[in-house]
């Protein structure tokens, strides 16, 4: 069977060793004779999984005891929720770079005053907003780490002394940061971390309690972390394979992971940059790594191209309805030479 070359924005390509440790947990899970499907999740084998992938984060990230690591449900869209019914005490900060940030903006809306303190609405999120002013009152900054439907990504982060909040659910794991800038960091693993179901929450635990509201059960990070990610039943698949993937993260380094990152990002936009059959519409600077978008400049061959791509074995090159052309997401587990694949179709549109 040939290889597809799966540039989808998500659900996440993942790493074939992690693909294959969940195949092999279906049929028969750390050898109880059970699928993971069936276990107990409070079983001595599967507590282990949970606190192997807490303790996978933290030793990527270099975090201390000061940070509690959670696995919940409802993806990141339940964060835009959860975030500010347990930190929005009077006034928040948000920055407005795309799609999902405008949805963060919304939700929050509801809890209390929102600035939004920056915006690249204004040229259709094509940049990321430079030299922001950030409120020192504000309880929190929030911002989108990388904008898989515009193509736009942060390079640098805010730098901010009010406790600072992202959403990185497309971009997690991608490159070395420092983790300890931030107060919480969330993230849907389907974009690049895991399969969907489980969500990822990096939160620092001085940072609750402060606020006066009734927060519901199922919304309240504390409750969480004094149930060790176990309130309700977790989802013990999406668990165990994200597990995987932090543990390819760990073998492969993360330095590593983020050269593969660079390389083959840099391998499509000098591409596009130097094939006069497509433009990319987001300023240089800003391109994101992980989720590149771009464009045809003869609109009317979009179908040839998509055609060209499918001759190829290229599956998911189509752009966001709300944006059109195409969009390659590169994720970690992704080679360069599905990058090379594209690279290969795009040449003969020259």
């Amino acid at each position: 069977m040939q290889k597809v070359h799966n540039l989808s924005a998500g659900p996440a390509i993942l790493p074939q060793e992690a693909i294959q440790k969940g195949a092999e947990a279906l049929l028969n899970f750390a050898g109880t004779g059970l699928s993971i499907l069936e276990v107990s999740h409070r079983s001595k084998e599967f507590v282990a999984v949970v606190d192997e992938a807490r303790a996978m984060v933290k030793k990527l990230w270099n975090l201390n005891d000061a940070y509690e690591v959670l696995f919940v449900q409802g993806g990141a869209s339940t964060q835009f929720l959860m975030v500010a019914y347990n930190l929005l005490k009077t006034k928040a900060a948000y920055i407005d770079t795309g799609v999902w940030s405008t949805k963060s903006i919304k939700e929050a809306g509801k809890f209390g005053d929102l600035e939004v303190v920056a915006s690249s609405k204004d040229k259709n999120y094509t940049y990321i907003p430079k030299d922001i002013v950030i409120p020192e009152d504000a309880d929190y900054l929030h911002f989108t780490s990388n904008n898989t439907i515009y193509g736009s990504q942060f390079h640098q982060y805010p730098e901010t002394r009010i406790p600072l909040v992202c959403d990185m659910s497309s971009d997690i794991f991608s490159r070395k940061i420092d983790a300890t800038k931030f107060d919480l960091i969330y993230a849907g693993a389907q974009k690049n971390l895991g399969p969907a179901g489980a969500t990822l929450v990096v939160i620092k635990k001085d940072l609750l309690g402060k606020v006066d509201r009734h927060i519901p059960s199922m919304l309240n990070y504390q409750i969480h972390i004094d149930k060790d990610s176990m309130f309700n039943t977790p989802p013990a698949f999406a668990i165990y394979v994200l597990l995987q993937t932090l543990k390819w993260i760990d073998k492969m380094g993360i330095e590593n992971v983020e050269a593969r990152n660079r390389a083959k990002a840099e391998l499509l936009y000098n591409e596009i940059d130097s094939n006069d059959a497509f433009v990319c519409p987001v300023s240089a600077e800003d391109r994101s790594w992980m989720n590149a978008t771009f464009l045809l400049n003869d609109a009317s061959r979009n179908d040839e191209f998509l055609a060209a791509c499918t001759e190829a074995n290229i599956s998911g090159i189509k752009g966001h309805r709300s944006v059109g052309g195409f969009r390659a997401s590169m994720y970690n587990a992704m080679d360069i030479d599905s990058v090379q694949a594209l690279v290969n179709v795009m040449q003969t549109f020259k």
